[in-house]
C-alpha cells in the first residue's frame, strides 16, 4: 500500500495553519477578508513553486462549503472543461458553489482559457487559478479583469524552517534530525515548502541519524536558490533590472547566472529585458529594443543551455547603453491625464466627418491628407490644451 507523501499528509487545512504568507493572511488581508465574508471570488495565485498556492485554493473552497474541482493546464483537455461545467450545473441545481482551481493556468491557450470564460462571467463557476508566470502575459485580459490577482511569495528559509520543524514533530522524529540538517534542507529549498519536505522525508528514509552528509545524499545537487536567504525570484530580477539601470554590467551578469542557475525561464528573463529596452533605454538607443527582441525570439527557438549566451549578450549591451526615461516618462504622464480627463471632447476640428451634416457643424474643418500638414491649432482638449506631456531633459 503506497504511503501519502510527507507533504501533502502537511498539507494545512485552514488559513492560520498556513506559514509565509503574511501579506495575504491575517486580520484585515486579502485571503482572510474574503473567507470572513463568505463570498467566493474569482482569484488567480501568482508566485513560484511549493509556496502553498493549491493548498490556499482548497482552502477556500472548504470555507465556502463548495464542490472543489481541481484541474491541470498540463494535462486537460476540452473534455475535461466540459465535464467541469456539466458537474456545476449540476452543483447550481442542488444550490452549491463550484470552485475549479486550474494548476498552471499559463498552459492554457487562448481558446481554453475562453471556454471559461461565460461560465466565470455567470457565476457557475469560482475560478482559481495558479501560475508561476505573469498573468499580465498569460492569463487572457477577459479573465484577468474579472479576478483578483494575489501574489504568492516564495517562502523565507526561517518559514520553511517552521515547516520542516512541524513536520519532524507530526512524524515523532525529533530525536532522528539534527538542527544543522533542518538548516541545510531550508536553506537549499530556495522557498519551496513542497521540495524541503520531500527532501526530508527522503532523508529520514535513508538513516536512522540526518545529519548533513545524509542532507547531501538525499538531496545531490540541486538547483541552487536565488540566495542562501531563500529570497524569492521577484527580489533577484529587482536585482537584475536595477543592475542594467545603473549600468552596472558585472552586477547584472552576476544576477543573470543566479536565475538561470536556479532554472528560471528563460523567456522570463528575456521579456523583462525587452520591457527595460523601452523603459530605461528608450530613445537613448533606439537599437536597444530591437535588441531585445531579437533575443527573446532567439531565446524561444534555441532553448536552454545556449540560450545563456544570448540572454549574456544581450545584458551587457543594454547595461553598457546609455540610458534615457523620456518616453517612459511621457507615457506615465500621458495616462495619468487620460484618466482624469477621459471625458474631455475631442476639439471638433480633429473629428471624423463622414457625412455632409457633420462637415456642416465643422467636424475635420481644415484638415487635409498631406505629409507634414499641421495647422496652427490647439491639438489637445481645450481643458488641457497648454499641457505638456513629452519633455527631453
Amino acid at each position: 500500500m503506497n504511503r501519502v507523501p510527507l507533504a501533502e499528509r502537511m498539507r494545512p487545512t485552514k488559513l492560520p495553519e498556513v506559514v509565509g504568507q503574511d501579506e495575504i493572511i491575517g486580520e484585515g488581508k486579502i485571503l482572510t477578508e474574503i473567507v470572513k465574508k463568505g463570498e467566493p471570488v474569482n482569484l488567480i495565485f501568482w508566485g513560484p513553486p511549493g509556496t502553498g498556492k493549491t493548498t490556499l485554493a482548497r482552502i477556500l473552497a472548504h470555507e465556502f462549503k463548495a464542490d472543489f474541482v481541481e484541474i491541470s493546464a498540463v494535462t486537460a483537455g476540452k473534455k475535461d472543461v466540459e465535464e467541469v461545467v456539466a458537474r456545476a450545473k449540476l452543483n447550481w441545481n442542488l444550490k452549491t458553489r463550484t470552485v475549479l482551481f486550474v494548476d498552471e493556468i499559463h498552459r492554457f491557450n487562448k481558446a481554453q482559457q475562453d471556454a471559461f470564460l461565460p461560465h466565470v462571467e455567470s457565476g457557475l463557476i469560482t475560478l482559481i487559478g495558479a501560475t508561476t508566470e505573469n498573468p499580465s502575459f498569460e492569463v487572457i485580459s477577459p479573465l484577468l479583469s474579472r479576478s483578483r490577482v494575489v501574489v504568492i511569495k516564495a517562502l523565507s528559509k526561517d518559514s520553511i524552517l517552521e515547516v520542516l520543524k512541524r513536520a519532524v514533530k507530526a512524524e515523532k522524529a525529533t530525536k532522528r534530525v539534527s538542527k544543522k540538517a533542518l538548516d541545510l534542507i531550508a536553506e537549499m529549498s530556495g522557498g519551496d515548502a513542497r521540495g524541503a519536505l520531500g527532501d526530508l522525508e527522503l532523508a529520514l528514509s535513508l538513516a536512522d541519524k540526518v545529519d548533513e552528509k545524509v542532507v547531501e545524499e538525499a538531496v545531490g545537487r540541486k538547483l541552487p536558490g536565488y540566495d542562501k536567504k531563500g529570497d524569492n525570484h521577484y527580489d533577484t530580477i529587482s536585482a537584475f533590472i536595477k543592475s542594467m539601470r545603473g549600468s552596472d554590467t558585472d552586477a547584472a551578469l552576476y544576477y543573470l547566472a543566479r536565475m538561470v542557475e536556479a532554472g528560471e525561464d528563460p523567456k522570463f528573463i528575456a521579456r523583462r529585458m525587452v520591457i527595460f529596452a523601452s523603459e530605461d533605454i528608450g530613445l537613448a538607443g533606439n537599437g536597444a529594443l530591437s535588441l531585445a527582441t531579437a533575443c527573446f525570439q532567439a531565446v524561444e527557438r534555441v532553448g536552454m543551455p545556449e540560450s545563456g549566451l544570448i540572454l549574456a549578450h544581450t545584458c551587457i549591451a543594454l547595461s553598457k547603453s546609455k540610458k534615457n526615461r523620456d518616453s517612459a516618462d511621457a507615457w506615465y504622464k500621458a495616462l495619468d491625464l487620460a484618466r482624469k480627463t477621459r471625458g474631455e471632447p475631442v476639439p471638433i476640428w480633429l473629428r471624423n466627418a463622414p457625412t455632409k451634416l457633420m462637415k456642416d457643424l465643422g467636424y475635420g474643418k481644415g484638415q487635409k491628407w498631406e505629409s507634414g500638414f499641421h495647422l496652427d491649432k490647439n491639438y489637445l482638449p481645450d481643458a488641457i490644451k497648454d499641457e505638456k506631456i513629452f519633455r527631453t531633459k
